[in-house]
């Protein structure tokens, strides 16, 4: 009667550890900062860009700061040049033939604003003891290319992931003892 009751109590011990220990698996977040929570306010923000009208002051009030935005790179006209170099230069869009025709009077920016979460799922003890990692990441990821000649925007082009659902899952069959090879011969020496 003991000896059940006991092994009854540590399964029950067992279950609640595993149920509570999958919050101790890691999880993080990635974002670059910027004035939009999601993707659909990322884009709209750039729609509103007219290619020939909006100037530098204009694309500030719409949240692409091009002396403050965090995460922020810099083109110049042969960072351009490098960009679109297998297509013929008359294929080009108008606004990217003017921009190298301008030269130093040329400049664009790339702006990546985003925000991803991860977190690691599934049974903790199989995740520690490095026999399967299941992890989720989530969130979005947005791309824009603003190019001016002069000061007005000759030239605009976004891209991006809306919305990022990707699980990844790692399975190694022996567990810590399947280490990666880099690591074997690291210890063994020769």
């Amino acid at each position: 009667m003991r000896r059940n009751l006991l092994l009854q109590l540590t399964v029950l011990a067992l279950l609640v550890l595993q149920v509570g220990c999958s919050r101790l698996l890691p999880s993080g977040k990635a974002v670059a900062e910027s004035p939009w929570t999601n993707y659909s306010d990322a884009k709209g923000a750039f729609d509103k860009i007219t290619v020939g009208e909006t100037t530098v002051e204009d694309l500030k009030v719409l949240g692409f700061d091009v002396k403050s935005s965090p995460n922020l790179k810099v083109l110049n006209y042969l960072d351009i040049a490098a960009t679109v170099q297998g297509i013929p230069h008359e294929e080009l869009d108008p606004g990217l033939q003017a921009c190298l025709m301008a030269r130093d009077d040329c400049r664009a920016y790339v702006f990546e604003p985003k925000r991803t979460y991860t977190k690691r799922i599934g049974n903790f003890w199989l995740d520690i003891a490095s026999f399967r990692r299941v992890t989720q990441e989530t969130g979005w990821r947005f791309k824009a290319l603003i190019v001016f000649v002069n000061h007005h925007v000759a030239y605009k082009l976004a891209s991006g992931e809306p919305q990022i659902d990707q699980l990844q899952e790692q399975n190694n069959p022996l567990g810590p003892f399947q280490l990666p090879s880099n690591l074997i011969f690291g210890i063994i020496p020769f």
